[in-house]
């Protein structure tokens, strides 16, 4: 019969050896899911923000279509027509830096 002393000893050691396994195990998973998540998340965001961008064109595009439409092409115009644009586009521009300034006053 053995040692109960050395018995001991090699239950400890392989004790020791089993919980190492199961804790490289363990983390080896976690690391993985936590990569699976992180590629995930990227691919996600990724995907949201082409979505944005497609939106933002396609409505840029029909306003644009909605301008351009209503006024003649810029190409054609006579200069007259031009001078026209141009101060409907001045406009527009006081008219947004007036309610961004609104904006801001609220804020504040």
């Amino acid at each position: 019969m053995s040692n109960p002393l050395i018995h001991a000893f090699f239950v400890g050691r392989a004790l020791a050896e089993a919980l190492g396994e199961q804790l490289e195990h363990t983390v080896t998973n976690a690391f993985s899911e936590l990569g699976k998540f992180d590629a995930e998340q990227r691919e996600r965001l990724r995907q949201f923000t082409a979505l944005v961008l497609e939106r933002a064109a396609r409505e840029e595009e029909l306003a644009m279509q909605g301008r351009m439409s209503a006024r003649q092409s810029p190409t054609t115009a006579s200069p007259q027509d031009l001078q026209a644009i141009i101060d409907d586009l001045r406009a527009e521009t006081a008219q947004l830096r007036a309610e961004l300034q609104r904006y801001r006053n609220q804020l504040s």
